[in-house]
């Protein structure tokens, strides 16, 4: 509970970032602002400042005020607002890795019921396509179809998606985790289908939709749902290393993982840049996790008994 409690808390945050850009610091986080000002203990102070280290070259931008409403945890190296852009960028980072596992858990699911209750040709074709896609480094694979896709875009049929688009590395990570989900439910499915309540439905005359329908989806579902804050945790973690390499988030667009590399050459001027979107994903990520491992153990009582022994 206190795992999700901490969840929701960043959740609700980055929701409003909107009113805190608008209505709080009255900034734009997205464009550049080189020859902006702020409020600091009263005094007008540029945002970008000039160096007083080394050659003396260069701007170096404003560090934290702990003023909420005058750039509270300072300025990246293009003068926008790093607070701003953390709680946008979390709301980037959450879409993607929620939306993302979504759809990893559904396919997975349906691919999984498919393979283990079928069997034969259907069971052979699907677990062979697991195996190459485990087969692959998964951040590897993630490079890869990202920097193929980045260039010139996804189309499927009279369906178009551009370079751009945040459905890109919704459906790459979504694929690329598909086989860590329905490896082991079709493992779970081909022990359900020798139960013996199983055997009945097919003694009885039931058809295999509804047997799927009726009598494993239902044994399958909790699985499924103890996976999908894990797979949130990792989709997210999956999307931050992305971009970091600026092949996920696309400008204008921002996200943890974009802010950490905007902070990559401020970390010994102004750090803050960059630890500030890092302890977001690491609270986060532990908050999923915890709420997975408490998901499981209210949804498997046996389970937690077990560990207990």
């Amino acid at each position: 509970m206190g795992a999700l409690a901490v969840l929701v808390l960043v959740i609700v945050v980055c929701l409003l970032a909107p009113v805190y850009a608008g209505s709080v610091a009255h900034v734009d986080p997205f464009p550049s602002n080189l020859q902006g000002t702020t409020i600091v203990h009263g005094r007008v102070t540029p945002v970008l400042q000039s160096n007083h280290q080394g050659l003396g070259l260069g701007v170096t931008p404003i560090g934290p005020t702990w003023d909420i409403h005058h750039y509270f945890l300072g300025a990246d190296n293009q003068g926008r607002d790093v607070f701003a852009r953390l709680l946008y960028g979390g709301r980037t980072s959450l879409l993607i890795g929620s939306t993302s596992a979504l759809l990893c858990c559904v396919l997975a699911a349906l691919l999984g019921l498919m393979a283990g209750y079928f069997g034969g040709p259907i069971d052979w074709v699907l677990s062979r396509l697991f195996d190459i896609v485990w087969a692959f480094p998964i951040y590897l694979l993630a490079i890869s179809l990202s920097v193929v896709l980045l260039t010139s875009g996804l189309q499927i049929g009279f369906i178009h998606i551009g370079a751009g688009s945040l459905l890109l590395p919704i459906i790459i990570i979504a694929i690329v985790y598909v086989p860590y989900v329905a490896r082991p439910l079709r493992g779970l499915v081909l022990s359900l289908r020798e139960r013996e309540f199983i055997q009945a439905a097919i003694g009885v005359g039931a058809s295999d939709w509804r047997i799927l329908r009726r009598e494993i989806l239902p044994n399958a579902l909790p699985s499924v749902i103890v996976f999908f804050p894990l797979m949130v945790a990792l989709d997210m973690l999956t999307e931050s290393a992305l971009s970091f390499l600026s092949i996920g988030v696309q400008p204008p667009s921002a996200s943890w993982g974009t802010i950490i590399n905007d902070g990559l050459g401020l970390l010994y001027t102004r750090p803050m840049v960059a630890i500030a979107p890092g302890l977001m994903i690491v609270i986060t990520a532990v908050s999923l996790n915890l709420l997975g491992d408490g998901v499981r153990d209210a949804l498997d009582p046996k389970a937690k008994l077990r560990g207990s022994i």
